[in-house]
């Protein structure tokens, strides 16, 4: 990934918080809804919050996957984590770090599905 943009997350309050603390690890700027106060407010507030931190929202909520409501060309990102709830944590946050290593700044204006082993973008 290169250093000519700096890839920000916002993160969801149904992504576990863990996966904060390991982007933070690995070395993004990254903040959740718990600490920007948004915890149990709408889709359209997290939106909104995240658009104005120009920070890629990641999220299990399949509802930011409609392009038609979101659609990628006008907003920072949407990166929508499909990892099974039976899988453990550290799955989901291996494949969610994967994610971000290998698309790189292509997050950026696209919506981003991941599942385990891949990622497909939509732009």
């Amino acid at each position: 990934m290169g250093d000519s943009v700096k890839l920000r997350f916002f993160i969801d309050e149904d992504v576990p918080r863990s996966t904060t603390r390991v982007l933070r690890d690995a070395g993004f700027d990254v903040i959740n809804v718990h600490e920007a106060g948004l915890q149990g407010k709408n889709d359209d507030l997290v939106f909104v919050a995240a658009q104005r931190e120009e920070r890629l929202l990641i999220t299990c909520d399949m509802g930011f996957s409609n392009i038609l409501k979101f659609p990628p060309s006008e907003n920072h990102g949407i990166l929508v984590v499909r990892v099974p709830d039976s899988e453990p944590i550290a799955v989901f946050n291996r494949e969610v770090l994967n994610a971000i290593q290998e698309v790189g700044e292509n997050l950026l204006r696209h919506l981003a599905i991941v599942e385990i082993g891949k990622v497909r973008l939509r732009g």
